[in-house]
């Protein structure tokens, strides 16, 4: 290349350099639409006033008169609506037919046993009941239990106690006891406890004590096996003691008899249920020599059948 075309060059050069650097530092449009006028669109006008002009929302209005009136949600309740608490407006502890009548005296009366038995050495009936009346704190109860063979009675006897509740479920008793039947009448004087133990075992524990320094006492224990709703096993254990001998009665001292039995009833209701069941009896000591004396066994088996009701 020859000396005036490299001059030349320069020269174009030199002349096009201030436009290229005035390209290069030209500021950007100030609209990032790539340089569209907004404003000029049909329908894009932002009229400046409405967005800007603060001072003409009116501060003094932001209450609830200035919000736009619109219904609220739920409106009223029809005129057969149930009220909140399904009370129908009664009052609170006015609840009709839910009185607790627990200060209300109350009575009973139930034949635990009414039966007829069968053993080995005799056959006759028996029964077995009990009656109260009084609140839940204090009440008057009766007990009878003995048995009938023979034509007579043998070995029974009728208790008047008045029962105080002094826990939950235990009740103290204090009264007196008139057995009856063979031999000469004998009365006591009574006192024990009986209630509801753990597992729903129904216990009572008597002791008594009569004239001429006579003593005895009485266990029992019974429990309510539900098979069914209807159905019920009920096992039931008694023990007797004296403190001396009373030969007028065929009674020896000490552990004088104790008697298991078991009962299976069928409820046709509440207060009505038939039953079968066996009984065993074991006589000891001094009151087994009675009974063999007389004729009789130190132990008996039982079949028995019956009712248990109560009203």
């Amino acid at each position: 290349m020859s000396a005036f075309v490299r001059i030349a060059l320069a020269c174009l050069a030199l002349s096009l350099s201030p436009w290229v650097l005035a390209q290069q530092v030209a500021p950007a449009p100030a609209s990032s639409t790539g340089g569209m006028d907004m404003s000029s669109m049909p329908g894009m006008d932002h009229p400046h006033d409405a967005e800007t002009d603060m001072s003409a929302v009116d501060h003094g209005r932001h209450g609830m008169d200035a919000m736009p009136h619109t219904r609220m949600q739920g409106g009223a309740a029809p005129p057969d609506a149930r009220s909140a608490d399904d009370s129908d407006g009664t009052g609170d502890g006015a609840m009709p037919g839910m009185e607790m009548r627990d200060a209300e005296p109350l009575g009973m009366l139930r034949f635990d046993q009414l039966e007829a038995f069968d053993g080995l050495h005799a056959d006759g009936t028996a029964w077995e009941m009990e009656g109260w009346y009084g609140t839940d704190t204090d009440k008057l109860r009766l007990r009878s239990e003995g048995q009938r063979d023979g034509g007579r009675f043998d070995d029974s006897d009728a208790e008047a106690l008045w029962s105080h509740a002094v826990a939950a479920y235990w009740d103290t008793e204090l009264g007196v006891r008139s057995d009856f039947g063979s031999g000469p009448a004998r009365q006591w004087l009574a006192f024990g406890v009986q209630g509801l133990a753990p597992y729903w075992f129904e216990l009572a524990a008597t002791a008594y004590a009569g004239q001429g320094g006579r003593t005895a006492a009485r266990l029992r224990a019974d429990y309510e096996l539900r098979i069914t709703q209807r159905w019920i096993l009920q096992p039931e254990w008694e023990v007797n003691l004296y403190g001396r001998d009373d030969p007028q009665r065929r009674l020896g001292s000490g552990l004088s008899d104790a008697s298991f039995g078991l009962r299976l009833r069928y409820e046709i209701r509440r207060q009505f249920a038939p039953y079968l069941g066996v009984v065993w009896t074991q006589r000891f000591g001094g009151t087994a020599t009675f009974a063999r004396d007389g004729g009789g066994t130190a132990f008996d088996r039982r079949l028995v059948a019956g009712l248990r009701f109560w009203f």
